[in-house]
């Protein structure tokens, strides 16, 4: 028998139990910790918006008459940087979202199912709104 309680102890703590720990996560410490990682990620890409204006000035007041070419190629510079800054305001949305659902108590549950979503989704994208399964499908719709 003794041999048994073993078997069934080292299964619980072997290197698989050790992946199957989510539902043993404190949860309130993981919210704590996932809102600081928010706020770091909006400090940043606040950070990154205020350098892309100022390059995107200096880009803007150093231009000088052009042939079209050159012109051309400023305007395609000039896009990319409006597409970078778009893309992290949508990124700011999406974290000051996440910011408000851990306020409103909300944080880490699918907006679609209203299950909880995996912690290791939310360190993987901690403004994440649907868990895996109906991000998927959601995503296979839109083809």
């Amino acid at each position: 028998m003794s041999g048994e309680k073993k078997k069934k102890t080292s299964t619980t703590t072997g290197a698989t139990g050790g992946r199957r720990s989510a539902p043993k996560v404190d949860w309130q410490a993981f919210v704590e910790k996932m809102e600081q990682s928010l706020l770091g990620l909006k400090a940043e890409i606040i950070e990154n918006l205020i350098a892309g204006n100022k390059d995107f000035k200096e880009i803007v007041e150093g231009m000088d008459p052009k042939d079209f070419a050159d012109i051309a190629s400023d305007d395609i510079d000039r896009k990319m940087i409006e597409v970078i800054g778009f893309q992290e305001l949508k990124q700011l949305r999406l974290i000051e979202s996440a910011l408000t659902r851990i306020s409103q108590g909300k944080y880490g549950y699918c907006i679609k199912c209203e299950k909880r979503i995996p912690p290791d989704r939310l360190e993987a994208i901690p403004y994440a709104l649907m868990c895996i399964e109906c991000k998927s499908e959601e995503e296979r719709r839109n083809r």
